[in-house]
């Protein structure tokens, strides 16, 4: 079952949720849960991006070296 959040949002903001709700015929419930997953999405790529940066067994090359190990694979 879903649950409901409750959010205030600046003016600005509500105004341009309006507008592209109206604009695209979609609700504003479905352009926020669209962006929320989105943004969930993103964030969690950007936190294994970031734990993989700190790995210090990661082997770290240049992009010179990536190019040349990708032609070999084709």
């Amino acid at each position: 079952m879903p649950t409901a959040v409750s959010i205030r949002l600046p003016d600005e903001i509500a105004h341009k949720l309006e507008n592209l709700a109206s604009d695209i015929e979609r609700s504003k419930t479905y352009i926020i849960l669209k962006a929320i997953e989105s943004y969930l999405k993103e964030y969690t790529d950007y936190l294994i991006a970031l734990e993989r940066l700190r790995d210090k067994d990661d082997e770290i090359i240049s992009s010179d070296e990536m190019r040349e190990r990708l032609a070999l694979q084709n």
